[in-house]
Parts: structure tokens; sequence; C-alpha cells
């Protein structure tokens, strides 16, 4: 089989975004030219590496486990560059950090500080749910990962990297905001907007309830931090949320945290990656800037 390095850089961003035209645009090709790329790389492996169903790409068996394939040589040739680099004084690189969504109040951010370190060093940043994160991590598709409540079904190494509070939060004006310890059962008699289920708020919170034997009065479950603090101010009901989505602030957009008993709940966040992953230079130079700008901000008076 005779298949060049590009042709499988090409069929690894066909199979990550589903389209030949996205892929011929991630390399900087033509479409005819990656269609054509394509096709000579199917007559190499002499099997059909994918089909098209109403204008997606499906990978055949074959098509998935080249996509296996292209994925290892191309992280391992990134990583022999970074080798490279590193002793040249780290100039370049690539970096893939998948993050969720609450993740995004701090996390551009940091790494915003890491990119005026390294001018040179590009950074895809990926912001999705849980679940979408856990999907890239179980496709060893970034090089590192942050969340709340990293899955348990896998190997991985997993560091604490700081608190996550959940808090709830109620409208500025609602008489429970100048109230001290509030008792969980009163809550019953408010109804409550929640994170979708499987997000790590929901998870912590669902957790939390579960061990009090409390069944919280559900309203709204919602996808966006931001539409449960919209919906709470419009006097919906009240939210559970990370308190890094109010910024770290107790107000915020006319909501305010209530102090209600068992809250903040001490969740965390955590960065991981697949115990076997050998870390790049970049990637190491990355967990260290992290590490560093938490720590300095954990001591700032």
């Amino acid at each position: 089989m005779n298949v060049t390095f590009r042709q499988m850089r090409l069929f690894q961003a066909l199979a990550e975004t589903g389209s030949v035209s996205a892929a011929a645009r991630a390399l900087h090709v033509t479409q005819p030219t990656a269609s054509m790329q394509l096709k000579e790389v199917s007559q190499a492996i002499g099997l059909p590496l994918y089909e098209v169903i109403g204008k997606k790409v499906h990978l055949t068996e074959v098509g998935k486990e080249l996509a296996t394939t292209a994925r290892e040589m191309i992280l391992n040739w990134e990583l022999f560059e970074q080798r490279v680099d590193q002793l040249k004084g780290l100039s370049r690189g690539k970096l893939r950090v998948a993050v969720v969504s609450t993740a995004k109040y701090f996390m551009p951010r940091l790494i915003g500080r890491f990119c005026k370190k390294y001018p040179a060093i590009d950074v895809a940043l990926e912001i999705l749910n849980r679940d979408g994160v856990v999907q890239r991590l179980e496709n060893n598709l970034d090089d590192l990962y942050i969340m709340s409540m990293p899955p348990t079904d896998m190997d991985l190494h997993d560091e604490r990297l700081m608190p996550n509070p959940i808090v709830v939060i109620a409208p500025m004006s609602d008489p429970l905001t100048k109230r001290a310890k509030i008792p969980l059962k009163e809550l019953l008699a408010h109804r409550l907007i929640m994170r979708e289920p499987g997000s790590g708020t929901r998870m912590a919170a669902d957790q939390y309830f579960r061990k009090k034997k409390f069944k919280p009065n559900i309203r709204l479950e919602l996808g966006s931090n931001e539409a449960i603090k919209e919906s709470v101010a419009g006097g919906l009901g009240l939210g559970v949320v990370s308190q890094h989505a109010l910024h770290g602030m107790d107000k915020e957009h006319g909501v305010r945290i209530v102090d209600v008993d068992g809250f903040p709940l001490p969740s965390a966040w955590h960065m991981v990656h697949h115990a076997n992953q050998k870390l790049s230079p970049v990637t190491l130079a990355f967990r260290a800037h992290l590490l560093q700008e938490i720590s300095v901000k954990k001591h700032k008076p």
C-alpha cells in the first residue's frame, strides 16, 4: 500500500469533520483535490473506507481502523516535532485542549497568558458539555481535558486543579437572599432550574440530593449557565450553578447566591489525560503553566 503522510492527514481530517469539504479546508486544498486524494487512499487500501449518506460521511469499520492509525501516526509525528523544537527552545507546536462549558469562564484567560509566553504555539480549544468532552476523551482527540466529575471507568491521570463550588442562586429581590442557613427542605416550596442531566454541576447536585433523600421540584433543565441565570433573574425559580458561572462573585446580573444548608457543594476542577499517554513538550509546558497560574491565584491576598 502506498499512502502518503499528507493523505493520512487528509483522511484523519475527514474522520474528525465528517465532511470532504471541511477536510479540504482544514488542509488548505480544493474539494476536488481532496476527493481525488481520498479516492487514491481507498484504492491503495483496496476496501471502502467511507460512504456518504445525506451529505454526511460515515466511516466503514476499515475506515475507523485507518482513522485510529492515522491519528496515532500524526500524534507521534507532532510529538517528534515538539521534541526537536524543545531542543531549539520550544518555539512552535500545537496544543489541543477540551473543556466543559462552565470552564469557559476562566480557561480562555489562562490559555491567553500561555499564548503570550509562546506566541508561535497554536492552541485548539474545544468547549463542549460534559458528554462531548468525555467522548473526545474516549477517542483520545486532545492533549488535556478540563472538567469536574471525570469518568471513573477510564484509566486516567487525574490532577485536581482548583475548587468548583456549586451554589444556589435566586433573584436579587427574593427574600431568601437576606437569610442565612436556609434548611434544604425549604427548597421544596420552590421550583428549581438545573443544568441538563450528565453535566458535572448536575451530577454533583444530584449526588447531594440523593444523600439527603431530597427530591427537587425541577421546573427547567437547561444546557447553558447563561440561560439558567436569565431564567432565575426572570423569576422562574431558583438555580443551581457553578460559582464560576457568576465569575466567582456573590451576585451578578440580577441574581444572588442563597445560603442553603450544605451549599456550596465541594466540587472541583480536574485536569485529566489517559494514564498511558506520553505528554508532548508543549503539553507539559501548558500543564506547568496552569498549575503555576492557579497556585499564584490561590495565594493572592
